[in-house]
């Protein structure tokens, strides 16, 4: 039986290229029953608001304004709000690939222990190829060096939330993703991947369902800055927090942490520049403790 999807969009300081992705969406041939826009711009220029509010009126989209910046609060806000049997999750800068919508439907509707479909990712220095993942990695890195640009299908451990397609029941009930993850939130997805296959579940890559990634450098959903000279911990803080979860022993989470630390700064850039070494090593072991902090406050209220 086909199933009802909708498409969740986080978005946060983009003008026509936000207007260009809905665009897309809304001529697919195959479209969603649902395209939620989760708006986190606190002021958009005027012909942008024009296009959402004109959409939202008619019934086109359902735009949803958020006050403070967060992917994964958005995803979940989105998450909840959807009212479909899948809830297909996509960057706010994209064009779809071939039967984007109906390739993930498909999958679906026709394997019904998949708890999420992770679709292919073209950037824009990449074509689709025909390459075998070379899954050298294993543990808390296993399925990171999936090449999410392939053409064939694979059950996988990791995914891309930029074009991920899930169960909304499903997800629900594992909580949604982990708002802890904030800022970068690097590695929210990973850790939202371990979680389904920890419960059981099962995650197939489906090339069909396809994005052209155009990665158009302002605005977007995640804050950044520069990860080279910061003493924040927020640039390091998901990866020591992801590790803290989902490590199969401390032994191994103190291991990962630990290269990730000296990993950060002995790179090309901190060679170069070794006074950043003292600031760059502050901002990692800063990261480390407030993991640390917010999986013992998370064990702590179950």
């Amino acid at each position: 039986m086909t199933k009802s999807l909708s498409i969740v969009i986080p978005t946060l300081g983009r003008e026509s290229v936000l207007v260009e992705t809905i665009e897309s969406l809304l001529s697919l041939s195959d479209r969603a029953e649902q395209i939620w826009i989760i708006d986190q711009t606190a002021e958009h220029e005027s012909e942008t608001t024009n296009r959402l509010q004109t959409w939202d009126r008619e019934g086109q989209i359902r735009w949803i304004r958020l006050s403070s910046p967060s992917i994964t609060k958005s995803m979940n806000h989105g998450l909840r709000e959807a009212t479909t049997e899948l809830v297909l999750f996509l960057d706010d800068d994209i064009r779809p690939r071939g039967n984007l919508v109906g390739a993930h439907r498909a999958a679906h509707s026709t394997n019904v222990d998949l708890w999420a479909t992770v679709g292919q990712v073209i950037q824009p220095w990449q074509t689709p190829e025909d390459v075998e993942p070379p899954r050298v990695m294993d543990g808390l890195r296993r399925d990171e060096d999936f090449p999410f640009h392939a053409t064939g299908d694979h059950d996988v451990e990791n995914v891309m939330a930029g074009n991920l397609c899930v169960r909304r029941d499903q997800a629900l009930s594992l909580g949604g993703f982990d708002e802890n993850f904030q800022g970068v939130a690097y590695r929210f997805e990973t850790e939202f991947a371990r979680r389904i296959i920890k419960a059981g579940g099962r995650i197939r890559y489906i090339a069909a369902a396809g994005i052209d990634h155009l990665r158009v450098p302002s605005g977007g959903t995640r804050t950044r800055g520069s990860h080279l000279t910061s003493a924040s911990p927020i640039h390091g803080l998901g990866d020591h927090y992801y590790a803290m979860l989902h490590a199969s022993s401390n032994s191994e989470a103190r291991a990962y942490c630990l290269r990730r630390i000296f990993r950060e700064v002995r790179t090309k850039f901190h060679l170069k520049h070794p006074w950043w070494i003292p600031v760059k090593l502050l901002g990692e072991v800063r990261a480390f403790l407030n993991a640390k902090r917010l999986v013992q406050q998370r064990r702590a209220n179950g």
